[in-house]
């Protein structure tokens, strides 16, 4: 699932440049080498699982460490941009890519899986923040809208159509292929980008000191809990190794926060921004809406392993998705212009969480459950649709004007963390339930359920700590 942000504030303004629809396309190749490509492995799960040779339990964890490094990293490679270079970070960005995707091509077993994977979401780390303050440094006033327009389709069209791309040249061409795909556009994007002046931050040491201390208990904390959730069933859950994690967990969680508040400034999550209501439910509630990315590993994986479909017929099943998340995205901003962004930001977790109950009813015969998926995903993209713009309004908007940038980079880590923590929850609770002997519908259909529960929580937070008026000052 795509971001639901925009850029982080910089100090650059926009500079005199010619090739701008060059730096566009190279720009939007290093978004899809994430979004559309690494991100695809949720609908080849049963191939990579068989061709690697990797437990379900070790594919899900590969599956979510890389939102999870993704999200643990956006932040600290954002500011290493802004102080080394944005062109820099984007080529880092897509060498990290390349050597990601080799190691799972050759990949035989699940440790280079796994460190593919890791490598994936750090490369996604460098090129997202850096492809953003790429796109505000070159591009001014409605020539910024398109380029940011086109970074939008890449995230967004890329994540509604990677498990449809991917289904499809896994079945007819291998799934090592989705990254060997993967790395020819990573190759075109580091041409396209090729002669762009680099930009960066005049007077770096005028920003504060990074918490690189912050950082490292923070990713220890988060590593032990996914580790607990994906493989707490294989190490056993009163075993020593799991409760060793869950330890090691709960006392760096603690020592993140003794750190954090102990920081006058450069904080790695500035704890005060969260002391705004408007600003904790719209990240809060886009934490738990990222969550139901867990939909996407369960569905694929039951409709192969318990509907006999292939990855690519998997994937047509995803169309509605792709076309309803693009089309309701111009829909919500056109709501929160009149009525506000709470009411939209309301309807998307119940339409979402609609539609993922349809895909619950594994108990139907087979054309009847196609129905269901079909209309299920056409409502699992309207609600994101509706959500998306009025919550990172109301998450920007609510921020104080000399923290924006700290503000959207802490929104973004809310989505990619949300992702990463969804799809190992639902993966694993799917697996777990699977193997001590229930039937694969009846473990599909409580991993979905998991998700539907993330949109009840995502519809409480909004209901309780979005106000009624947010959003309104925007009206036309």
């Amino acid at each position: 699932m795509a971001n639901l942000n925009m850029s982080n504030s910089t100090n650059s303004e926009a500079v005199p440049f010619k090739n701008y629809n060059r730096l566009i396309l190279g720009i939007v190749l290093g978004v899809i080498t994430f979004w559309l490509f690494a991100q695809s492995i949720v609908n080849v799960g049963p191939a990579v699982q068989y061709s690697v040779g990797i437990t379900p339990a070790s594919f899900n964890l590969a599956v979510s460490l890389t939102a999870l490094f993704s999200g643990c990293f956006i932040v600290v490679a954002g500011g290493l941009a802004d102080r080394f270079g944005r062109v820099r970070f984007t080529y880092l960005g897509f060498i990290l890519s390349i050597i990601g995707c080799l190691c799972l091509i050759f990949a035989q077993g699940e440790v280079l899986f796994i460190i593919g994977r890791i490598i994936q979401g750090l490369s996604a780390a460098c090129i997202m923040p850096s492809t953003l303050a790429l796109v505000k440094t070159y591009f001014q006033g409605k020539d910024r809208q398109r380029a940011l327009s086109f970074w939008s389709i890449g995230s967004w069209g890329g994540s509604g159509t990677c498990v449809l791309a991917g289904g499809a040249i896994a079945t007819y061409l291998g799934w090592q292929w989705i990254f060997i795909i993967s790395i020819i556009c990573a190759v075109l994007g580091m041409l396209l980008l090729k002669g762009t002046p680099e930009t960066k931050i005049e007077d770096p040491s005028s920003l504060p000191k990074f918490d690189y201390a912050g950082l490292f208990v923070f990713v220890i904390t988060l590593v032990s809990l996914n580790l607990v959730i994906t493989k707490g069933s294989t190490f056993g859950w009163t075993s020593a190794v799991t409760l060793s994690l869950a330890t090691v967990c709960f006392v760096f969680l603690i020592l993140f926060f003794v750190i954090e508040k102990r920081k006058a400034s450069g904080a790695f999550i500035d704890f005060s921004l969260f002391k705004n209501v408007p600003y904790r439910g719209a990240t809060l509630s886009n934490f738990l809406l990222n969550s139901v990315a867990g939909t996407l590993i369960v569905a694929s994986t039951y409709t192969q392993q318990g509907r006999g479909f292939t990855s690519f017929q998997n994937g047509l099943l995803t169309i509605g998705y792709l076309v309803s998340v693009l089309c309701m995205i111009r829909v919500g901003e056109k709501i929160l212009q009149k009525v506000g962004a709470k009411k939209p930001m309301l309807l998307g977790p119940l339409i979402t969480g609609s539609g993922i109950a349809l895909m619950t009813l594994t108990f139907l015969p087979d054309t009847l459950y196609i129905i269901s998926v079909l209309g299920g995903y056409i409502l699992f993209g309207l609600g994101l649709g509706f959500y998306a713009t009025p919550s990172i309004d109301t998450a920007i908007s609510s921020a104080p004007e000399d923290k924006v940038g700290i503000a959207s980079g802490i929104y973004k880590m809310a989505s990619s963390l949300g992702g990463a923590f969804g799809v190992a929850i639902s993966a694993s609770t799917y697996s777990a339930i699977n193997a001590s002997g229930q039937s694969i519908a009846i473990s599909a259909a409580l991993g979905l359920w998991i998700n539907v529960g993330f949109c009840l929580l995502c519809f409480t937070s909004i209901l309780i700590l979005v106000p009624s008026n947010a959003g309104k000052h925007k009206s036309a």
